[in-house]
């Protein structure tokens, strides 16, 4: 066994937080050629009485920050590629609008504003496009517009309703929930336009929620079971599914190993992350005052 360094740098600046997480993500990094996620963020919804806000953190909960002060209903975060940018929707003007709001800056900008609901922004991986359900058309379908909120493209044509879009990391696909066969399922579409196609889940039904891995590999999504909610991992390309923790709204880290999701402890909705390949489950060391969920994670 030969004697050697996996790690040799000198760490300067910041706070002992700051160089003890980038030193871990060092040390991840060389030993598993994997990314790590101590500088990653998370942002999520949390309840404020009957109104819900937009608020991000450190991915272990702590650095928490209010971003939103709507005194409505904010909801449905999800990250720009960047790490600089957050889309949501909120009824700040009474009706479900999907903005761009700049963390450091804290400008925000109107995306989509239809007749209707405008919600579920995600962003395309290159950050340059995002998708979101829009039912201006009438039922409420898939649709892809630039970030601007320009040169908007409806995807899907179904009569019943499209949820929870969703880019696989080549953005060439969408997946997305449809209810066209009837129940719940997960399909995928051509982010340019085509044909949708189901994406198998067997041994699971009622597919809800689902985010695509970063490496590709694995679509995470939740299921409902005799009134549980249980959060599933199925190949990309459809087979057999695995449950592999209980809770929902499931969202990858970078690592495409772990996953940050909504479980319920004493009554309450709390965020909890999940090792997928030990089903190790530990609840955020960091609490918040109110329910939180629907979190998402940075890349």
């Amino acid at each position: 066994l030969k004697r050697g360094f996996i790690l040799n740098k000198r760490y300067q600046g910041g706070n002992l937080r700051l160089q003890g997480h980038t030193f871990a993500n060092n040390v991840v990094e060389a030993v598993t050629g994997s990314p790590g996620i101590g500088l990653t963020k998370i942002a999520f919804r949390q309840f404020h009485g009957r109104n819900t806000e937009i608020h991000v953190a450190d991915f272990d909960g702590f650095n928490a920050q209010r971003l939103t002060s709507d005194n409505s209903i904010s909801a449905g975060p999800d990250w720009a590629p960047n790490g600089d940018m957050l889309f949501y929707y909120s009824y700040l003007k009474h009706n479900p609008d999907i903005y761009s709001h700049n963390i450091r800056t804290g400008q925000r900008r109107t995306v989509a504003r239809f007749s209707g609901s405008n919600i579920s922004p995600a962003v395309s991986p290159d950050g340059k496009r995002v998708a979101m359900v829009l039912s201006k058309a009438g039922s409420p379908d898939i649709w892809v517009a630039s970030v601007n909120g320009t040169g908007f493209r409806r995807l899907t044509t179904t009569k019943a309703a499209e949820s929870s879009p969703c880019w696989s990391p080549d953005g060439r696909f969408i997946c997305f929930v449809s209810r066209a066969g009837g129940r719940s399922a997960l399909y995928k579409i051509p982010a340019n336009g085509g044909a949708m196609s189901r994406i198998s889940t067997i041994h699971v039904s009622n597919a809800t929620e689902p985010d695509w891995s970063p490496d590709g590999k694995a679509i995470a999504f939740t299921t409902q079971r005799g009134g549980r909610f249980d959060i599933c991992i199925v190949p990309s390309s459809g087979g057999s599914a695995q449950v592999v923790a209980t809770g929902e709204d499931p969202s990858w880290a970078l690592n495409s190993r772990t996953l940050i999701f909504t479980n319920r402890s004493r009554g309450k909705r709390i965020l909890s992350v999940l090792d997928v390949p030990t089903k190790r489950v530990k609840t955020l060391p960091r609490s918040f005052p109110g329910n939180c969920s629907q979190a998402a994670w940075s890349n």
